[in-house]
């Protein structure tokens, strides 16, 4: 899609200014979300995404419109998955639940950011190096098979030790003071835990952007829909995770289902590798016709299809372990509560 270049500047001043508004209007004065504040507000962003998409599709047409839905897709779901990293980030931290507003606000700028420098470095390298497809699906298919394994939700050691890095190299405070980043203790001037939390976050978002950036190239190589599909499924990303947070201890499956995903499309992405392979040692560096174009409609329903089944088998079966007095991941409730204590 051949995008103006005052078209980029419009879409990007009109995302900042949502932030801009999301901050004024919700986070700067620290509040506990309650649950019809933050459904209308992810409505209002999905909503947004959407009439997005639609435009697309009206001015770019049926194929553009078709990527930016299947992109938009992915990383949504990718961006629900995530959110369990974020509850066990806020839990290890102990965040009080009305400053959690503005540690998620940040984790998003950040996200925006970071993808978007990943995004300008990927069109670099796609636009002078076509054997890259080759790298970014060797890529998704480890992804796939590291969250086919445990779905990446549970904190990691590395996590546990990132984060005593942190305190040894940055003095804090033991306690929360607001939402403030520093406090003066006993005449010294020290960062608050709230630092921390935001740093964690930032680190963790750019992990993310790994993830993200190769999975939405599988789609389309347009920068313009890359960037807006990644904008788009952060933005209202904060609303969600108060609006679902119960829920995410019940989606069992979305790890499985986001590993079939990115298979799906690391396969995608060889296939298109093939097509435009300049390898000198495959196929004597000629393209490599036989290799089939899987079409952006059968990726929109394959990947819509997959978080739908993945969705409905998760509430289904972590509500039939509930009756018979289990936790969603089928452990007795019981042990799990000794195990807390």
């Amino acid at each position: 899609m051949d995008v103006p270049l005052y078209v980029w500047l419009i879409t990007i001043a009109g995302i900042l200014a949502l932030l801009v508004f999301d901050f004024y209007s919700h986070v700067r004065t620290p509040h506990v979300p309650h649950i019809k504040e933050s459904a209308f507000w992810s409505a209002f962003y999905v909503g947004l995404a959407i009439l997005f998409g639609v435009g697309i599709l009206v001015f770019g047409g049926g194929q553009a419109g078709g990527e930016y839905f299947a992109g938009w897709l992915t990383e949504k779901a990718l961006s629900v998955d995530n959110l369990f990293v974020f509850l066990i980030i806020m839990s290890s931290f102990a965040v009080p639940k009305e400053y959690q507003q503005k540690v998620l606000l940040v984790g998003v700028a950040i996200a925006l950011v970071a993808r978007g420098v990943f995004i300008a470095l990927g069109v670099t390298i796609i636009e002078n190096f076509s054997w890259v497809f080759y790298l970014f699906g060797a890529l998704l298919f480890w992804l796939a098979w590291s969250q086919a394994k445990g779905g990446g939700h549970d904190e990691t050691e590395g996590d546990s030790k990132l984060i005593r890095a942190l305190r040894r190299v940055i003095p804090t405070t033991d306690d929360y003071h607001g939402d403030k980043l520093t406090a003066r203790v006993d005449g010294k001037r020290l960062f608050t835990p709230m630092l921390l939390v935001m740093v964690a976050i930032g680190l963790t978002d750019v992990l993310f952007a790994l993830d993200s950036i190769p999975a939405i190239f599988g789609l389309t190589q347009d920068a313009f829909i890359v960037f807006t599909a990644n904008a788009f499924s952060l933005l209202g990303l904060r609303q969600l995770y108060f609006l679902i947070a119960g829920l995410l201890e019940r989606l069992i499956y979305l790890g499985q289902g986001l590993a079939v995903i990115l298979a799906f499309i690391g396969v995608k992405l060889v296939f298109h590798a093939m097509h435009v392979n300049e390898l000198p040692f495959i196929n004597g560096g000629e393209h490599i016709e036989w290799a089939p174009e899987i079409p952006i409609w059968f990726s929109l329903s394959f990947i819509a299809l997959t978080i739908a089944v993945a969705t409905a088998a998760s509430l289904i079966v972590s509500k039939k372990r509930q009756e018979r007095g289990l936790t969603p991941t089928g452990q007795p409730k019981e042990t799990v509560e000794a195990d807390a204590k």
